[in-house]
């Protein structure tokens, strides 16, 4: 018997539009971005070469080289993504603003429709929530925290506090219970808003949560990431209670 295709009942494909993602070699946690995203919204992965150093000052400059960024943003380019993301912290933070701001526009000049860095997503992030003094949580050692503040206060934010957990590696098995003790720990009531560094925490189930528990906004890094990349192709992500989230959706008229 010939098979006869329209025997079998199917939803109708959605439309797809997409964010590319350039994302470091080590990165552990496409599951988590993809939550971020509507469903007619895809990622696009691709990750950047192997640096062989644990994570620090070194491996953060090394994962910020001009040349690779760019390679990896016209890899991703092929399946015509309308934003590109580099999803790390560290990353873009390492070099300070200037730096930041010269990877976002190697980004550009590769080709990306539009772009978007994980620092640079945080400062517009803060921005939009008018926050200037916050609590900062990382997995970093001393050296690497450091440039993140100096980033930030180059921006006009105060951190008020933070607290590293001085990990060289295997970021991404940070456990949440260990997320929200080093939350409750650094928070101070001087704070506007907690930020979560590194884009190998994961942080997605605990945002809302820990915003209720502390009454006040918190960032983290792959939250600001996807957020503005999409905030870039007019979409709004997915996050129920992420008070950052509920801030890009449109209001009803």
């Amino acid at each position: 018997m010939a098979f006869d295709p329209t025997l079998i009942a199917r939803p109708e494909l959605l439309a797809q539009q997409g964010v590319g993602v350039v994302a470091p070699f080590d990165f552990a946690l496409d599951r988590e971005l993809w939550r971020w995203m509507p469903d007619d919204v895809s990622l696009f992965m691709t990750r950047l070469p192997y640096v062989p150093v644990p994570v620090t000052v070194e491996m953060a400059s090394a994962l910020s080289d001009h040349s690779i960024v760019r390679q990896a943003t016209r890899d991703v380019l092929a399946p015509e993504p309308l934003a590109v993301a580099y999803a790390c912290a560290s990353g873009s933070f390492i070099r300070g603003a200037a730096g930041e701001l010269a990877l976002h526009g190697t980004m550009l000049a590769a080709g990306a429709p539009a772009a978007a860095t994980t620092s640079g997503a945080l400062v517009e992030s803060l921005r939009l929530l008018d926050v200037h003094r916050v609590a900062v949580v990382t997995p970093y050692i001393d050296a690497v925290t450091d440039r993140l503040v100096s980033f930030l206060g180059e921006h006009g934010i105060t951190v008020v506090a933070s607290v590293g957990m001085g990990l060289l590696s295997h970021i991404w098995k940070v456990g949440y219970g260990e997320i929200v003790s080093a939350v409750s720990a650094v928070d101070r009531p001087d704070a506007d808003a907690v930020f979560i560094s590194c884009t190998n925490v994961p942080t997605y189930d605990i945002i809302a949560p820990l915003e209720q528990m502390i009454g006040k906004p918190v960032l983290t890094a792959n939250q600001v990431t996807m957020c503005a990349a999409l905030r870039a192709m007019g979409r709004s992500a997915a996050g129920p209670g992420q008070l950052l989230v509920q801030l890009d959706r449109p209001t009803a008229a």
